[in-house]
């Protein structure tokens, strides 16, 4: 499927609204982070990213696979950050970049249609780039003030959201600062779903939260496709 701009579409691969990021600093050893990512897909996450950048090669090799497994368990996709030759090997669903990683056009001629392509984007420049080259779907952000995400300036705020929304047509996830009271504002300016890491595993019940935040997207996505009907 091609979109407007001639860039393919893909839309219909990411079957997930929810994306889930790890970090292991959270938590007081590796144990209890696979234990917080099972209560989360026990909650209904169905997309995880292994993001663990400070890790060496080995490590992380031995921590994808158990994700791999654990994924595999609850019918939900991993997703490996920048490491293509490590999603490869563990057979991950995909790959996430980042702006100082190989581009998403290299990464399909090294694994074709194996993996799906995720991308980091903090600006339209950088989203529609992201399309261009071959994503099936972007995280933008930050949206709200985090933080995480302070090295990557102010956050975009919902208007910016608004235009990269109706500028790309690869689903679009916000990112940033994501607390449950501001789902609705991203939701109704048109994401395709949210990007959290703490919101979800910094809670006391993970599975809980997991729960709250999928409900409140749901709801907000029924919201906005009853709008659309109506026009």
């Amino acid at each position: 499927m091609k979109g407007s701009k001639g860039q393919r579409v893909k839309g219909s691969k990411v079957d997930f609204k929810l994306y889930l990021i790890t970090d292991r600093k959270l938590f007081t050893n590796h144990y209890s982070l696979f234990t917080g990512i099972e209560d989360a897909l026990r909650g209904g996450v169905k997309a995880v990213q292994l993001r663990e950048k400070d890790l060496g090669v080995r490590e992380l090799l031995d921590m994808a696979y158990g994700m791999r497994e654990l994924a595999k368990k609850y019918n939900a996709r991993l997703f490996i950050n920048d490491r293509v030759d490590i999603a490869l090997t563990v057979r991950a669903d995909g790959v996430h970049l980042g702006q100082e990683s190989i581009p998403a056009d290299a990464v399909r001629k090294i694994a074709g249609e194996r993996l799906m392509i995720g991308v980091s984007t903090h600006d339209i420049d950088e989203a529609v780039k992201a399309e261009k080259d071959g994503a099936d779907f972007i995280t933008i952000g930050p949206v709200y003030q985090t933080p995480s995400k302070l090295k990557y300036g102010k956050p975009i705020g919902i208007d910016t959201l608004r235009k990269i929304k109706s500028t790309v047509l690869i689903p679009v996830f916000a990112i940033g600062g994501i607390k449950e009271d501001g789902v609705k504002g991203v939701m109704d300016a048109g994401a395709d779903g949210i990007a959290l890491i703490s919101g979800i595993l910094g809670d006391v019940d993970i599975k809980g939260a997991a729960e709250k935040y999928l409900t409140l997207v749901a709801k907000y996505q029924r919201v906005k496709v009853s709008k659309t009907m109506t026009l």
